[in-house]
């Protein structure tokens, strides 16, 4: 059993061990959450097992792996330059502080560092609800240079949020205008709803528009959205409460559709 190897990955917190021969090639895997052993090659059923063996603590469900789903297929048919999926929480944040980074002596802080921080910490808010039924995708872009900081998919539906930092100020809202403590108001909810629009127009299903603040010491407003949610970063897992809407084919359909890159050109 010596030309077996056992290889563990994760993702999102999600772990599955590869069984692998001497040249790499994987010939089964197991998932813990599901707990089933996949088997690429049946003729060695038992060799698989016995790798397998100082790993497995409760019985297993033994067989081929399951035949893909068409949203599935969708997705392993794509190339990677053009699969959304792998990006990270401010992705295009990320890329431009690494071609032009901030002067080293900067009298204020680059405020891109405060949007990053902004968007990384919703995001790890949205990845921790992936495997629940939801998936969620970040820094997606639009033609003209736009981008929509993180899509939300699930049973409750869609969501396209926009994060604000607004660390330890008050923010006023009077619509479509957004002020954050002393600085100029901004008519950020007129933003926010049309990048839900263009998610809609692409993937031809209602987005609901999600203003997410970050942080702030206090939330007032003289005009509230009715259609627009305005949440705290402490409350976007509550979406994940929501259901109803969409079916689990449907979620994985409208996933596949949304981290394909040329879905977003036309947006």
């Amino acid at each position: 059993m010596s030309e077996l190897r056992v290889v563990p990955t994760w993702r999102h917190g999600q772990e599955r061990l590869y069984v692998c021969l001497t040249d790499g090639r994987n010939i089964a895997w197991y998932d813990r959450d599901t707990t089933r052993v996949n088997l690429l090659s049946a003729d060695r059923r038992d060799d698989v097992l016995e790798a397998l063996d100082p790993f497995i603590t409760v019985p297993v469900t033994i067989g081929p792996p399951p035949v893909p789903t068409p949203a599935e297929l969708a997705r392993l048919n794509l190339h990677p330059d053009d699969d959304l999926a792998p990006n990270r929480p401010g992705e295009a944040l990320l890329i431009a502080l690494d071609r032009e980074p901030a002067p080293s002596r900067r009298l204020r802080p680059d405020p891109r560092r405060r949007a990053l921080q902004a968007e990384q910490t919703v995001g790890e808010v949205l990845d921790r609800l992936d495997g629940a039924g939801w998936h969620a995708l970040h820094s997606l872009p639009l033609p003209g240079g736009d981008r929509i900081h993180h899509l939300l998919i699930g049973p409750g539906g869609l969501f396209a949020l926009h994060t604000l930092y607004a660390r330890k100020q008050r923010v006023q809202l009077a619509d479509p205008m957004v002020t954050v403590g002393r600085r100029e108001a901004l008519p950020l909810l007129r933003r926010v709803r049309a990048d839900a629009d263009r998610a809609s127009y692409a993937l031809t299903a209602e987005v609901h528009p999600v203003l997410v603040l970050v942080a702030p010491s206090h939330v007032s407003g003289t005009s509230m959205p009715r259609d627009v949610h305005v949440l705290r970063e402490t409350e976007v897992a509550g979406l994940a409460r929501l259901g109803g809407t969409l079916k689990p084919a449907d979620v994985e359909g409208l996933h596949a559709m949304a981290r394909d890159r040329g879905t977003w050109e036309a947006a």
